[in-house]
């Protein structure tokens, strides 16, 4: 953390615009920032099943299509139908 001291006749405002650029040329925000949502890379194993499970879904929704019990989806529809 950036150490700022209070120059003779600063005022508060000229200190915490110092500080804060000190912190920002630190890379300190920017570091807090990307570790901020950090989750845990999935292994490999885990990523083949939720490849598995997205393939599954797919080829039912495509059937589904075939057979006529699901609508076609089309984007930008809602939008035009809003007009």
């Amino acid at each position: 953390m950036p150490e700022t001291r209070r120059k003779p006749k600063e005022s508060f405002e000229g200190l915490l615009r110092r500080f804060s650029k000190q912190v920002q040329q630190s890379g300190k925000i920017l570091q807090a920032k990307k570790i901020r949502y950090y989750t845990r890379p999935k292994s490999v194993r885990s990523k083949k099943i939720a490849a598995l499970r997205r393939e599954k879904i797919e080829q039912k929704k495509e059937y589904l299509r075939k057979v006529g019990k699901l609508k076609e989806r089309f984007p930008g529809v809602k939008a035009l139908m809003k007009m």
